[in-house]
Parts: structure tokens; sequence; C-alpha cells
């Protein structure tokens, strides 16, 4: 695998992973489009550990009350607001463990790993989540999370396991339809992405361990620094721009390369 090859995966992953216009869906369409061998999980898994390191840096405050809350939540209590977040995020996090899992053993998350349905699902989600960016109030803050909300966007979330329709976009879209102000919906969706990608972490980094040797650790090492940087920047530009404009940058991304996939895809 070619430094440029490592940098361009890297690149991909940490910007697109928190904008709502699908990192994994960018980083399948890569070797379709370009040609370029896939990059491996191995790659994978250093990319996300590097995003995850990027989301973690920007929300420490939150996270730090989320792990200094669980002692607390192992007892079985969330009588504090630290324990109280990390109860909500551990329960948005069980329908996509649950359902990815579903697909895994039945081979479908395979299956649905192509142009076409990356392209349907950029143009309709993008489409959704305008319609919920529009529509939806802001009369609810991060701090008006609740147990069933959690739930709500935790099923918003385990939709995102198809590719192409981006985690972070279909939770703001769901937060946006639940009346959350965009800064406070799309933090619920960084907040919630954390404990999703050590999950898919851990699942990946289970399949390839053993398999590494010197060079793969050079690589996946600079590919999770490169991811880290890419995400901290997208991520913080994202969080900037949001007090000011609204998601419709986003869905115009989203529908004309939406479009342009779905003929390339029928075009074949």
């Amino acid at each position: 695998m070619s430094l440029f090859h490592l940098l361009l995966v890297a690149a991909i992953q940490g910007i697109t992973e928190f904008l709502p216009v699908s990192s994994s869906g960018h980083l399948i369409l890569l070797p379709n489009l370009t040609g370029m061998a896939d990059q491996g999980q191995a790659i994978d898994v250093a990319v996300h550990v590097g995003t995850l390191g990027a989301v973690i840096l920007y929300f420490w405050s939150d996270v730090r009350g989320a792990l200094a809350g669980l002692p607390r939540l192992a007892r079985g209590k969330t009588d504090t607001a630290g324990a109280r977040l990390a109860f909500l995020l551990l329960v948005a996090t069980v329908p996509v463990i649950l359902i990815g899992l579903l697909l895994k053993l039945t081979g479908l998350d395979d299956a649905m790993r192509s142009v076409t349905v990356i392209g349907w699902t950029m143009l309709i989600f993008g489409l959704v989540l305008w319609w919920a960016d529009q529509k939806g109030t802001s009369d609810l803050g991060a701090g008006d999370w609740s147990t069933r909300h959690a739930w709500v966007l935790g099923f918003w979330q385990a939709v995102a396991l198809i590719p192409g329709t981006s985690r972070s976009g279909i939770v703001i879209t769901g937060a946006r339809a639940l009346g959350y102000a965009r800064p406070d919906a799309a933090r619920l969706s960084m907040l919630m992405s954390i404990p999703t990608i050590l999950a898919s972490g851990a699942l990946l980094g289970a399949e390839v361990v053993g398999e590494a040797d010197w060079q793969m650790l050079r690589l996946t090492g600079i590919g999770a620094v490169f991811a880290f940087a890419a995400a901290l920047l997208a991520l913080a530009l994202m969080m900037r721009l949001l007090r000011s404009v609204s998601f419709t940058p986003y869905v115009i991304y989203r529908v004309i390369l939406g479009v342009f996939l779905l003929w390339w895809g029928y075009s074949a």
C-alpha cells in the first residue's frame, strides 16, 4: 500500500466520519471508482481509532463526565449528570450492536456494499435530512436527552449500517425530527459515535489481531495520526458553522453525489 493511498484513506475517513455524508460510503466508493485496492481491515481499524481520538478530545468534558459516572452506573445509579450520560450512551448503542451482528451473521452487510445502494442512500437520506432540518423545531438541548429519545436515536443510528446512509447524518436527522437544536443534535450524534466506533473497532480488531507485522504497524500508525488530524479539523469546522449555517450544503453534496452514483451504477 503506497503512502499516498494510505493518506487518502485516512483523509476520507477523518473528514467524512463526523460530517453527514457517510464515511463508510466514501471508503467503499474509493476502490470502486478509482480501481485502487481495498485498504483492508487493519487500516480500517487504524483510521477509526484516529477519528475516535478526535471526537474524544473535542468533547473531552462530556467524555470525562461519562467516565466519572461509570462507577455509579455500575451500582445501578444514574443520579449524576455523568452517570446519566453514560447510561444514555449505552442505551443508544444497543440497537446498532444487535442489528449489526444480525447483518454480519446473515451476510447482508457485504451484500449492500454496492455503488447503486450507496447512490440511493446518499440521495434518499440526504433529502430526509433536509426535511428534518427544515421542519424540525429547536426546542430541545442536549441536556433534555431522555431514555426514550436514546432508544429512538439508537434505532436511527442502526439505519446507518446500510452503506451511504451516514451514521452522523441519520442521528442528526432523528434528533432534528425530535426537536433538538442543530448544535445539540450534532453533539448527541458525536457522543453516540464514541461507543459505536469502540464496538466496531473491537470487532474489526479481533479479526485482524495476529496478522500485524512491523510494516503494517507503521502504516496503521501513520493512518491513525492523519485520520485524527483530519477528523479534528472537520469536526471543529462543522460545529462552528452550525451556529449560523443549516445542513443544506451537505444535503446538496449528497444529492449530487447520489445522482452521479446512480448514473454510474446503472450505466456500467
